[in-house]
């Protein structure tokens, strides 16, 4: 049981660490290489995908999606996808990803006169099943050496972790004062009923050694 007991644990904490890492934002300082629109099938990677515009007709199976591709300071090429969240998961409340796409072509420079852009984004980049992280905002930086403090993580984390240690704390002290003596009663009976069938084969046995001798 200490074995599934822990496995448990650590699948749950997983599954809400990778939520967390998936939906939380991130930054990226980069330079906008070009950006361009292409028509997107969903397929069994759609749940990476954003939801449809608002107010655009949701039963299709595809649509004309933006990107922004960029390279960062390293050389590493790293593309993004535009899309509006809407009012679905994650909560970003994006309603402006074509005013985002006009700001990205207006950044766009070359690797001679280069201008470093902080790219905020959330999601994967994963060329195997074809997924993109989405853009949420860009601004200029003064260089590829410019840092962004992901403030709102931190204050989300510490706040998200205060509420799990207090949901934590209560439960151990509920368990304690609940859950607990009412084991310790379930467990004192079965030891009881035990010692109770052990006293009556032992009756037994000697009533049948009687017989014996």
């Amino acid at each position: 049981m200490t074995y599934i007991k822990w496995a448990f644990i650590i699948l749950f904490w997983g599954f809400v660490g990778a939520v967390l890492h998936y939906t939380l934002p991130h930054h990226d300082i980069v330079r906008i290489s070009d950006t361009y629109e292409k028509r997107i099938d969903w397929g069994e990677n759609s749940i990476f995908w954003a939801s449809h515009d608002v107010g655009a007709d949701a039963t299709t199976k595809n649509r004309d999606v933006f990107f922004i591709q960029t390279r960062k300071a390293n050389g590493r090429v790293m593309v993004y996808r535009n899309e509006d969240t809407g009012w679905s998961w994650p909560p970003y409340f994006k309603l402006n990803s074509s005013n985002l796409q006009a700001e990205a072509a207006d950044l766009k420079s070359t690797a001679e006169n280069p201008r470093w852009v902080a790219m905020r984004h959330y999601g994967w980049r994963n060329e195997f099943i074809s997924i993109f992280p989405n853009a949420v905002k860009i601004w200029p930086v003064e260089g590829p050496d410019a840092r962004v403090i992901p403030w709102f993580n931190i204050i989300f984390l510490v706040f998200f972790f205060a509420i799990v240690w207090a949901i934590y704390v209560r439960w151990r002290r509920f368990r304690q004062r609940r859950i607990d003596p009412m084991l310790e009663d379930v467990e004192d009976s079965l030891y009881a009923a035990g010692d109770a069938i052990e006293e009556r084969r032992g009756r037994f046995r000697r009533w049948l050694d009687s017989w014996k001798s």
